[in-house]
């Protein structure tokens, strides 16, 4: 039986809506929420892009029971690493060690705030050193670290929950798969893809593996499927060319010729609840254990988690691998 997520997304709500919703979310039944860590949001039309980490604090504090996860955060220019550790040890104590800290390589999007985006194998080897102090100071230890890109005199965190707070990677192939066995406790994706489970598991990986998929659920099928092209018409790029691009008006410009047939085509839209389900089937049976959906739509929200207590979770939480709602 899979785990059923809610996604806290940081480019379609202003942070007290957020931590609202994760409180219903909680109240809805969700096993846990990922919230987004953006600086942009991927297009003007989403609108928001508050302090994901202020959001975490404030939905640890406000919830009981929910697993919350970073989803992802980029602990390679826009933060230090030893930053992240210390961020992430807070969440895990004002959570009750309920935070999971998860990880990726980034999107020029969010980073170039900070300075000029590296190339991808760089980057990817500033993910792994990143993860050799992060790791450590999460298990209590001091720290003292000389590498290639950052430099940590003297680092120990002095807040820690009873238990180190876990840490996923996001993965798209092979030598970010074999990263996450290594450095990490769970795998993260967001395409339904087993070739990444089998590359994992290969590598040694034994942890839960994380999936998301949107959704735009409504009682109006053509309503939400304007929604959806509104919002996510960035969402078929491809992720070579996601993170490349540096402003939401690059992704604008990128997603011009995408049209709102060929949205919904991807994305589930309207009421049918067996299309939404279908959609996290997939998931479930390319072997992801945790499974967050995303709603499309800041305004719909609170209708949206109303309708997945009565509707949407009795029948995500009977899902298991092959089944078919």
């Amino acid at each position: 039986m899979a785990n059923i997520g809610y996604t806290l997304m940081c480019e379609q709500r202003g942070p007290r809506d957020l931590v609202d919703d994760a409180v219903r979310a909680e109240a809805a039944g969700f096993d846990f929420a990922v919230c987004s860590d953006h600086y942009y949001p991927w297009l003007p039309e989403q609108g928001h892009a508050p302090y994901a980490w202020a959001v975490l604090g404030a939905a640890a504090y406000a919830t009981e029971r929910i697993g919350l996860m970073s989803f992802v955060t980029c602990p390679i220019q826009r933060y230090h690493p030893a930053v992240v550790a210390q961020k992430a040890a807070t969440v895990g104590v004002m959570s009750g060690g309920r935070f999971t800290l998860g990880l990726g390589a980034g999107e020029n999007l969010n980073e170039h705030v900070a300075g000029g985006w590296p190339h991808t194998t760089q980057r990817h080897h500033m993910l792994d050193e990143a993860l050799e102090i992060i790791r450590p100071l999460l298990e209590g230890k001091t720290v003292h670290h000389s590498g290639v890109y950052f430099d940590v005199p003297d680092a120990k965190l002095w807040d820690l929950p009873e238990q180190p707070v876990p840490i996923g990677v996001a993965v798209s192939g092979r030598s970010s798969c074999e990263l996450a066995a290594r450095h990490a406790d769970a795998l993260v994706a967001v395409e339904p893809d087993p070739k990444l489970i089998e590359m994992y598991r290969e590598a040694g990986g034994r942890g839960p593996c994380y999936g998301q998929v949107a959704l735009c659920y409504g009682p109006d099928e053509q309503e939400c499927a304007r929604i959806a092209h509104e919002q996510f018409r960035w969402f078929n790029l491809g992720w070579k060319v996601m993170a490349e691009l540096p402003h939401p008006r690059s992704f604008h410009a990128a997603a011009q010729s995408t049209t709102p047939d060929q949205v919904a085509e991807q994305i589930p839209c309207g009421p049918d609840l067996d299309r939404h389900v279908e959609a996290v089937q997939k998931f479930v049976d390319a072997g992801f254990t945790d499974v967050a959906v995303v709603q499309i739509g800041g305004d719909t929200q609170p209708e949206f988690l109303d309708v997945a207590q009565k509707e949407l979770l009795p029948a995500l939480n009977r899902l298991s691998p092959s089944a078919r709602p």
